[in-house]
């Protein structure tokens, strides 16, 4: 108890300023996410009552099994000029919830408001989506709270930084989409300008170990695309699949070095900042530490987390297609198949961010050691 209160005595204006209105911003959210219904133009539906009717087993010519359900649904619309009348529907699951899933009392639904039942009192119609906000408010919270738990001030930094970058992408998507003649390579290499010269000072500060990473970024980032660039090049995009791009209007090609730009950019800048820090973290301890020595033991930290670095990437990339993969491989679908059309794209994307990790090492060494010869002779 005495710590608490000792804890509490410390507290300054500022900081007690700071939890009042993370609080009123926590608390007012939560308020404004269950009572938000009027904001949107899409009919929203609360469901207050759902009975099972009826289910039914079947078996696919490849033998997997599955179960069909049948429920009968009574909501209340929440929204718009129905507001308050009695909306009903019949929704068909199964098991595999592949395209369909069950509804429970107390959720939300976005409906499109088709016809008036046959008790001409309620409405029915189709449901369009979940409404889920309220969920992903929850999950923000956490990721906010956890972030200022464990970084404090940094972890504060962290959240106005990835606030600013979404801000940017977004913006980004809206240029190629309003400007379909601008290339997106090069709009998206703008935008990695903006990611790591904000993301890097904001979290690490004004100082010269910040400034390396940057350069060590940019560059490393920019040799990267150049060697992927190529590589398609030389190789006329053999082996690489973008069946799953068909849908688009636009160059597919470069859609995919876009995302290979900004895709690798968090595990370049990680690799970066790391660098960066652990061999102006050595100088700083012993100023007189020759420059042999700063790169021997630069090349120690890149080989310890090379590794593990390429294989976060690598299965960052790969865990997005594993519903797809098990979908094909219960259909009978042949093992090359399966793999080419699904894992292509994102096996390239890996291993083109695993050059940039690679590549990021001896930059990042390099580049901080010349930081660090310049600091020496300005003293």
């Amino acid at each position: 108890m005495n710590i608490i209160v000792n804890k509490l005595k410390k507290l300054t204006y500022i900081h007690i300023i700071f939890y009042v209105v993370l609080a009123t911003l926590f608390l007012s959210s939560i308020l404004f996410v269950h009572h938000n219904h009027s904001f949107y133009d899409q009919p929203i539906v609360k469901v207050m009552e759902v009975d099972l009717e009826d289910s039914t087993e079947t078996i696919d010519m490849f033998g997997n099994e599955d179960v069909l359900y049948s429920q009968s649904i009574v909501g209340q619309v929440m929204n718009g000029e129905e507001k308050g009348r009695p909306f009903t529907f019949v929704n068909e699951y199964s098991t595999s919830g592949a395209y369909d899933q069950p509804y429970k009392v107390g959720q939300e639904l976005f409906v499109k408001i088709e016809r008036v039942a046959e008790d001409d009192v309620s409405l029915t119609g189709n449901v369009m989506d979940v409404k889920r906000d309220k969920h992903l408010l929850f999950v923000s919270w956490v990721f906010i709270f956890i972030l200022l738990i464990v970084g404090r001030k940094q972890g504060l930094y962290s959240i106005l930084t990835l606030a600013i970058n979404a801000a940017i992408i977004s913006y980004t998507l809206d240029v190629y989409l309003s400007r379909p003649h601008w290339n997106l390579v090069f709009i998206a290499g703008v935008s990695v300008l903006f990611f790591t010269v904000i993301s890097f000072l904001l979290v690490n500060g004004f100082n010269e170990k910040t400034y390396a990473a940057i350069a060590a970024t940019l560059v490393a980032t920019f040799v990267l695309i150049v060697i992927t660039y190529l590589v398609i090049w030389v190789s006329d995009s053999q082996g690489l699949r973008y069946e799953e791009m068909q849908f688009l209007t636009r160059n597919p090609e470069v859609i995919f070095l876009a995302g290979v730009l900004v895709g690798s950019l968090g595990a370049v800048m990680d690799v970066a900042i790391t660098m960066s820090s652990s061999i102006f973290g050595l100088y700083e301890k012993n100023q007189q530490i020759p420059v042999e020595a700063l790169k021997a033991s630069g090349k120690e930290i890149g080989k310890d987390i090379m590794g593990t670095m390429t294989n976060i990437l690598f299965f960052v990339y790969i865990s997005g297609a594993i519903p797809t993969l098990v979908l094909y491989m219960k259909n009978d679908m042949l093992w090359g198949y399966t793999f080419t059309m699904n894992l292509s794209l994102d096996i390239a994307r890996a291993l083109a961010g695993g050059i940039g990790i690679v590549l990021t090492i001896p930059i990042g060494i390099y580049i901080t050691i010349l930081f660090i010869n310049k600091k020496r002779v300005s003293q």
